[in-house]
């Protein structure tokens, strides 16, 4: 979640976007969940749930 929800916020700071925007907080938000998702179908696929 961590490393997902940092570039998410990261990513509007590439066309110009500030790091404390809307944006940002918009695609750090999805960025989030994104992280969570690929964590929880990593474990499954691993066996470690």
């Amino acid at each position: 979640m961590f490393i997902g929800s940092s570039l998410g916020s990261y990513f509007p700071v590439l066309w110009g976007g500030g790091l404390f925007s809307m944006s940002s907080i918009f695609f750090g938000a999805i960025g989030g969940f994104a992280g969570i998702w690929i964590g929880y179908r990593l474990s499954n696929r691993l066996g470690l749930s």
